[in-house]
């Protein structure tokens, strides 16, 4: 067995003959050379659904059968076990699979196995050794992926680790990325292939859970949290640039928020620039997803019960053409913001660089932080909903001390979610909820705030006293609900500090 550990970044085809001459290869001599690969499963897909790959590979006049754990990429970064050996085409021998458990479940499906699809590129290659004592395998590969009849193009630059540090192949991926529109690309052939074979559209990616122990060391687990939160947003990507469905761009800026969430929960830990080196880098992006959101959160859930309740208002149709229009240009901001190639591509290198050179640590106790960053954001949570509370029956609206409490409560949620599995799910329950439910109505309460800015710019005067008047009673509605929540919220124990 083999572990394969790999740089995979895009190249538009315009951009892959200027490769060759970059800096990094010069006097290097390539290899080239045509790889013709058949991926196997059984027709049920088992294979996929256990991340496990089977390949045979035409390498001139040999076949080689290669069998991958396909463990998910993160900020272009792979690492998978592999087992590689000659073999003839159809006879699946996985004697060479030294993982007992992996080689029975291939004996048991061999019968089943039938191609699912091809890849069929060229790979330019090149031996870099940046530095003595390291080795990194540099290939260009250009071809396509067919499956069921479709295709879909390949361009890409993999880097592969021959002998060195993780941080080597980091450091020849910047050095490539300063002159060449690369992009750290999260899935591998062979996910793609899958979804071309099975015609799968785009969907949005939600969080997955941050799987944490007890002892696992604190670096360790911010590591594990932080590229869980790049690959929610590396999920979402394609969605916001191919896709008009609004909850890629939602899920997106969850990704950056909860990513946020982290650097601030683990900066006590972190080295001393880490947070605030990426932490604007961040903010700035998810600034750039903002609008299109507001807007998406407006056509789709605001303005349809105001249209529902005046169908026949001569001047709704006005106000969902100026949104229709400014939500367009705000998604072409938002798409130009996840362009490849650009600031976002170096953001999720560096950072994934940055994040994976990270040390474990001493081998603090996990938990003993989790009790003080869960602690510290429940306090902050528990005063602005007790002062909101207190002045629910004053007149006015303190829309700042909303926004205030909303904030708090998001970074509480997040951060009850990376420790999540230090905690027994049934004492966690309850809290998450009534925490749910108080984001949502502060969420919608913010999002009818945002409809009255909208129609009082797009609605001048009197023309727009019936939205506004809707949208308070609406709001009014909502208070109700929040007064309630808060009450909920403030009656219960945080779990976290039971046991």
């Amino acid at each position: 067995m083999a572990l394969e550990t790999e740089i995979k970044l895009s190249l538009p085809p315009r951009a892959a003959g200027k490769l060759a001459g970059h800096p990094l290869l010069a006097g290097v001599p390539a290899l080239r050379q045509r790889l013709l690969n058949t991926y196997y499963d059984t027709p049920d897909l088992r294979l996929q659904r256990e991340r496990v790959a089977v390949r045979y590979r035409r390498k001139g006049r040999d076949w080689l059968l290669t069998v991958k754990c396909a463990a998910p990429a993160v900020g272009g970064l792979a690492q998978r076990n592999e087992w590689e050996v000659p073999a003839r085409p159809g006879e699946f021998d996985f004697s060479h699979v030294d993982d007992a458990k992996l080689r029975a479940l291939l004996e048991e499906l061999r019968p089943q196995l039938t191609p699912a699809f091809t890849t069929d590129f060229t790979r330019s290659a090149w031996i870099i050794e940046p530095r003595p004592g390291v080795r990194i395998e540099l290939a260009l590969d250009r071809g396509h992926i067919e499956a069921a009849g479709r295709r879909a193009p390949i361009c890409e630059v993999e880097l592969e680790l021959l002998a060195g540090d993780v941080a080597d192949l980091f450091a020849a991926a910047a050095a490539l990325q300063r002159d060449l529109p690369l992009h750290p690309e999260a899935p591998s052939k062979a996910e793609r292939g899958y979804r071309l074979f099975a015609d799968t559209p785009l969907r949005p990616f939600k969080a997955q859970a941050t799987l944490l122990h007890k002892r696992t060391p604190p670096l360790a687990a911010f590591r594990a949290a932080a590229l869980g939160c790049l690959a929610q947003l590396q999920g979402n990507e394609a969605g916001v640039r191919d896709s008009d469905a609004p909850e890629f761009i939602h899920q997106a800026r969850v990704a950056i928020r909860r990513l946020r969430s982290a650097l601030r929960v683990w900066r006590p830990l972190l080295p001393k620039d880490f947070a605030a080196t990426f932490d604007p880098r961040w903010r700035a992006l998810a600034a750039r997803l903002g609008e299109a959101r507001n807007w998406d959160v407006f056509l789709g859930e605001t303005l349809p019960p105001l249209a529902d309740t005046f169908p026949a208002h001569p001047d709704l149709p006005l106000l969902r053409k100026h949104a229709e229009q400014r939500r367009s240009v705000a998604r072409k901001a938002a798409r130009a913001a996840l362009a490849k190639g650009g600031t976002y591509s170096q953001l999720l290198l560096d950072f994934t660089a940055a994040t994976v050179a990270l040390p474990d640590g001493p081998p603090k106790s996990l938990k003993a932080l989790a009790r003080r960053a869960l602690g510290k954001r429940a306090a902050r949570a528990d005063q602005l909903a007790r002062r909101i509370a207190a002045s629910a029956a004053s007149p006015g609206d303190d829309a700042a001390a909303r926004h205030r409490l909303r904030v708090a409560l998001k970074r509480l949620r997040y951060a009850l979610e990376f420790f999540a599995a230090l905690y027994p799910a049934r004492r966690l329950s309850a809290y998450q909820r009534t925490l749910a439910a108080l984001l949502d109505t502060l969420g919608r309460m913010n999002d009818l705030m945002v409809a009255g800015d909208i129609a009082s710019a797009t609605l001048a005067g009197y023309r727009g006293e019936l939205a506004q008047g809707w949208l308070a009673g609406r709001h009014q509605f909502l208070q109700g609900e929040l007064n309630a929540q808060l009450t909920t919220f403030l009656d219960q124990s945080p779990p976290w500090k039971r046991g």
